[in-house]
């Protein structure tokens, strides 16, 4: 009741949307306010208002409801995936290609259970899987980078990617088999946000060749990056897994001499026995992932 009052701004509206008198649900929070030892709202003439007890009291509420409609779902799954919901969250160059394959095998094998996708970057929704908000996520990490996630998950690996370099079609480094990095010193790059990890990794990997990288630009989105890569504006790193959805005009080459790596992780929390709905999403995954990591490559990309 007290949420309602909150959300609904007074006990006459609270009432009304949960089919009791306004004198009921106005008792009703004065038995709280007693049993709390404490003033959760301040009545005024024709509304409501949250003392700072109250919305603690309802932050808390928040959850409490999160993990019930979490235990429903979850009893839901168990009697057969014939209902439930599954929440993931992800990244885009995965997003577009492993997870998307998945999903699409999982909704025609159980299409009753209900699937939520968040897109993103992982250090904006690793912190909502922790919370119980999500039930599965994706993160990646670089060589000589931490990952964004810690002990509270669970980390199972799913693949391993090497980092490339996207080039215009036209210029004089493109005809090869694979391009140098240091001959790049000079060129101006793509980069990501700060907010990204793709950022650091594209300064740690120069400063392997022993440079850093003149960045022109910054998105956080890898199609946007291919777009201004193919306009002849600058160069970017880009994952292997873009090599089955790259821009027409690209060309996409390893690096050496030491090609950086990128390995893509599929997290759980920690603790308790995962539902079915969140099983067969895991065994899908994983199916994806391997047959992702060794799809051939379009001849037009190769050549």
């Amino acid at each position: 009741m007290l949420r309602e009052v909150s959300v609904r701004g007074s006990m006459t509206a609270a009432a009304d949307a949960l089919g009791y008198t306004p004198s009921a649900v106005s008792q009703q929070i004065a038995a709280l306010e007693k049993e709390m030892s404490a003033v959760l709202v301040e009545r005024g003439p024709q509304s409501v208002a949250l003392t700072e007890a109250g919305r603690i009291l309802v932050e808390h509420t928040e959850w409490i409801l999160e993990q019930l409609d979490v235990a429903d779902e979850q009893l839901k799954a168990i009697a057969g995936l014939r209902g439930g919901r599954l929440r993931l969250a992800t990244f885009r160059s995965v997003g577009e290609t492993v997870v998307a394959e998945a999903l699409m095998g999982f909704h025609t094998a159980w299409p009753e259970v209900e699937l939520r996708l968040t897109e993103g970057e992982p250090e904006e929704y690793v912190g909502r899987l922790a919370r119980g908000e999500l039930d599965l996520a994706l993160s990646f990490d670089y060589d000589g980078i931490p990952p964004p996630h810690d002990e509270k998950f669970v980390v199972e690996q799913l693949l391993t990617e090497e980092m490339m370099v996207a080039l215009p079609a036209g210029h004089r480094l493109a005809t090869g088999g694979s391009v140098a990095l240091a001959d790049l010193a000079d060129e101006s790059w793509i980069a990501s946000s700060s907010r990204s990890s793709v950022y650091e990794f594209t300064a740690l990997a120069c400063e392997w060749e022993n440079f850093q990288p003149r960045v022109a630009f910054e998105t956080d989105d890898y199609h946007i990056a291919q777009a201004l890569v193919a306009a002849g504006v600058g160069i970017t790193f880009v994952p292997a897994l873009s090599l089955h959805t790259s821009h027409p005009q690209l060309r996409l080459l390893p690096v050496r001499p030491r090609p950086p790596r990128r390995r893509v992780h599929l997290l759980t929390r920690d603790g308790g026995a995962a539902s079915p709905c969140v099983t067969e999403m895991m065994k899908l995954l994983r199916t994806a992932a391997r047959r992702q990591a060794s799809a051939p490559v379009m001849k037009d990309q190769q050549s």
